[in-house]
């Protein structure tokens, strides 16, 4: 296994144990991990090929759908509601 792959599975347990956390506590831990998903998934396609990193891709957005729904309201001018 490489050291890509290694990264990518502890990526995926820390998003796990960050979305048992609090909402309120989820925010740090998750913007690191929204920002460290791309990097990663392009390293894993640079290993192992494209269609890894396209099924990487698909994971991302299914564990972060949410987040990304607010950042492109946000991006659309819309002022989306925050869960509390």
């Amino acid at each position: 296994m490489t050291l890509s792959a290694i990264i990518a599975c502890l990526w995926v347990i820390a998003s796990a144990v960050v979305a048992f956390l609090p909402m309120k506590n989820q925010y740090f831990p998750g913007i690191v991990l929204l920002i460290a998903a791309p990097l990663i998934i392009v390293w894993l396609g640079y290993d192992y090929g494209w269609w890894v990193a396209l099924i990487g891709l698909f994971g991302f957005v299914s564990m972060f759908r949410n987040p990304l729904i607010y950042i492109y309201r946000r991006l659309r001018g819309e002022n989306p509601e925050v869960p509390k």
